[in-house]
């Protein structure tokens, strides 16, 4: 699925449909629902997938562990495709393709009256979509093992995770590579198989940089880090204490 277009992101943590439906309406190509470190539950997730029911926007679900029950629950909700944490190697990858896909390829359960099918009202038929599968590169193992992880057929995007990337260097002073070599690591392992590469940046101005090294499925911050950031810069710009006198 490999393309040098564009498709530009952003990380949705705070759990609200809201968000979720403004975020699509902006014009975003897709948003990462996250699972593992955001506020939503299983249960409130459908939701979300409501909000951006009709839109162009795509649903990718971060789950939050490589759990096979939780990765075809999410799909059969009505997600567009998965991103799972920590891939480290072609067999963990390969495990993650098996859940999201049906028979032959791998062994998700099938049901026709899940919402992905209108609850039985749109029965897939023969040709079932191939979910989006985004496995994330977040340690110096999974930089080493990008190539293989990247062979495995029904992995579309490496996917960097940045902030669990350099953690793992700070704590591997025997690794020979830094943050910039690993970011250039991946992406040529994506480019040999055809893949796209991804990362999540948190400053737009790091948005061309990343562009020209290579990466195509860019995330820009998350729904929470930019309310933070707005709500410090209204308080700064107040200046309250001089209001007041």
């Amino acid at each position: 699925m490999k393309t040098n277009v564009l498709r530009l992101g952003t990380f949705l943590s705070i759990g609200s449909p809201a968000i979720a439906e403004l975020a699509a309406e902006s014009g975003f190509d897709w948003v990462l629902i996250d699972l593992e470190h955001g506020c939503e539950s299983d249960g409130g997730l459908p939701h979300q997938l409501r909000a951006l029911r009709g839109s162009r926007t795509k649903a990718i679900v971060r789950v939050g562990a490589p759990h096979a029950d939780l990765i075809s629950r999410v799909l059969d909700w009505g997600a567009d495709g998965i991103m799972v944490p920590h891939v480290n190697s072609a067999a963990e990858a390969e495990a993650i393709v098996q859940a999201a896909h049906y028979a032959p390829r791998g062994h998700r359960g099938f049901s026709r009256t899940v919402r992905a099918y209108g609850y039985g009202l749109r029965p897939p038929g023969d040709k079932m979509p191939a979910p989006l599968l985004m496995a994330q590169i977040e340690s110096v193992v999974g930089v080493t093992h990008a190539a293989e992880i990247a062979r495995v057929e029904g992995v579309d995007v490496l996917f960097v995770g940045p902030a669990d990337l350099q953690f793992d260097l700070k704590h591997q002073p025997a690794s020979e590579q830094d943050y910039a070599s690993c970011l250039r690591s991946v992406v040529a392992a994506a480019d040999a198989k055809g893949k796209a590469a991804g990362i999540l940046v948190r400053e737009l101005a790091d948005l061309h940089s990343h562009v020209d090294l290579g990466f195509t499925h860019i995330a820009v911050d998350s729904d929470l880090s930019i309310l933070r950031n707005a709500y410090r810069q209204v308080l700064s710009a107040s200046n309250r204490e001089a209001l007041q006198n």
